[in-house]
């Protein structure tokens, strides 16, 4: 499969290299994974889900593509497959994992790999991250 940001490239449209563009057409793809994320604000929701992925699923109608990432708890594949990070950031909670996580996944990093790269720009020449400078960031 071509990646992403070549196959926006390909179509004419906005690419940047690495980075999943989340455009009208992506929101389009994944509405139905956005839309079941969405709904993990209900901790019932969240339940329904934990007790019968399948048929949470099928509820909402998602892909093959997007069933098939999310069984295999595969974010890059759902960021592929239309999923915002800001609705997946809801099921990833699910999952155990949070929004460094999440990160490290995008960016094909170790968690400790993400962690170093975010406090080496905590501190800039000008300034002290706020976070860094009450010890509130966790390396």
């Amino acid at each position: 499969m071509m990646p992403p940001f070549s196959r926006l490239a390909a179509e004419g449209k906005r690419a940047i290299p690495g980075t999943m563009v989340f455009d009208g057409d992506a929101a389009q793809d994944g509405y139905a994974l956005n839309a079941m994320c969405y709904s993990f604000n209900s901790a019932q929701n969240r339940q329904a889900f934990a007790a019968n992925e399948e048929a949470y699923m099928e509820h909402f109608h998602l892909t093959p593509q997007q069933r098939e990432a999310v069984r295999s708890r595969d974010v890059l594949a759902m960021l592929n497959a239309g999923g915002n990070v800001y609705y997946l950031a809801k099921l990833a909670g699910i999952l155990g994992l949070n929004v460094q996580d999440l990160g490290a996944l995008q960016t094909g990093m170790s968690l400790d790999e993400f962690k170093a790269a975010l406090l080496s720009h905590a501190v800039t020449e000008t300034r002290v991250s706020p976070a860094l400078a009450k010890g509130r960031v966790v390396a």
